[in-house]
């Protein structure tokens, strides 16, 4: 790209030089010679709830466009309202009992297109993952949707030490890192990769630092404790299904010859 704005540049001065109508109309659309980076950016009460519709169409339309998720689990300009990105066991707006369902995994359901670059960065965790996300998602020919984790003063956090907690929330299992790269495809390795170790600290350590988390103890000791069995569970749940799709070695499926005969021509 550097260097096709090098010959852009030569091509301007050469045509300022020429005095006519042509010149100037060449001119006038000769910076569409270098291809543009498109980004959406959105916050999840968006991209997860009410303006999912249009993201699926987005993703779905194979374009090449990057989208970049700024996950901060919750509706934060409109006042804190729980969305479907709100995780297990979280008090918000609509959820003053605290959240009874897992957040919606969007990584996830844009992986099922196959053709979607996905990752899902934490720049406090780990901030080289962060930029080869970006990096790779700025190089695929086709649609991406970065997921990046985005510590909010809803959560009811000290926000001098957000990069802190999202190391916290990687480390507990409940932010797991990855990146999906369909290109990989080509040379013959696995397109998913986790990024993240095993959760080596337990959920607790992680959610009793938020308010979010913490107050439910307070007003519905009991519920919160089993809100936080259940939150447990799920992180390891859901790290070990990651971790099943990074274990393949992505070679491709074969049709076994019995089934292959069956199939129409």
């Amino acid at each position: 790209m550097r260097a096709q704005r090098i010959r852009v540049a030569e091509l301007k001065t050469a045509l300022l030089k020429l005095d006519s109508e042509a010149a100037r109309d060449l001119l006038s659309v000769v910076d569409h010679l270098v291809r543009r980076s498109i980004w959406i950016v959105g916050g999840d009460g968006w991209a997860y709830d009410i303006g999912y519709g249009g993201l699926d169409h987005v993703l779905a339309s194979g374009r090449n466009v990057n989208v970049l998720v700024l996950d901060t689990e919750l509706y934060s300009n409109t006042g804190g309202q729980a969305s479907k990105a709100t995780p297990l066991g979280a008090v918000a707006k609509f959820a003053a009992a605290g959240k009874r369902v897992p957040r919606k995994d969007l990584a996830l359901q844009a992986i099922a297109y196959g053709n979607v670059y996905v990752a899902q960065v934490a720049m406090g965790a780990n901030p080289q993952q962060t930029l080869d996300a970006f990096r790779e998602a700025e190089a695929y020919d086709g649609p991406s949707l970065i997921l990046a984790y985005s510590q909010c003063i809803a959560h009811g956090i000290d926000m001098r030490f957000g990069m802190q907690q999202q190391d916290l929330a990687v480390a507990c299992g409940y932010w797991p890192l990855l990146r999906f790269n369909p290109a990989m495809r080509t040379v013959g390795s696995n397109p998913f990769q986790l990024d993240s170790p095993r959760p080596t600290v337990p959920f607790k350590d992680y959610a009793y630092n938020e308010i979010r988390y913490s107050s439910l103890t307070k007003t519905l000791p009991d519920d919160a404790a089993a809100l936080l069995v259940s939150a447990q569970a799920a992180v390891i749940d859901k790290y070990q299904q990651y971790e099943d799709f990074a274990s393949r070695d992505g070679t491709r499926f074969l049709v076994p010859a019995e089934i292959d005969e069956k199939l129409p021509c």
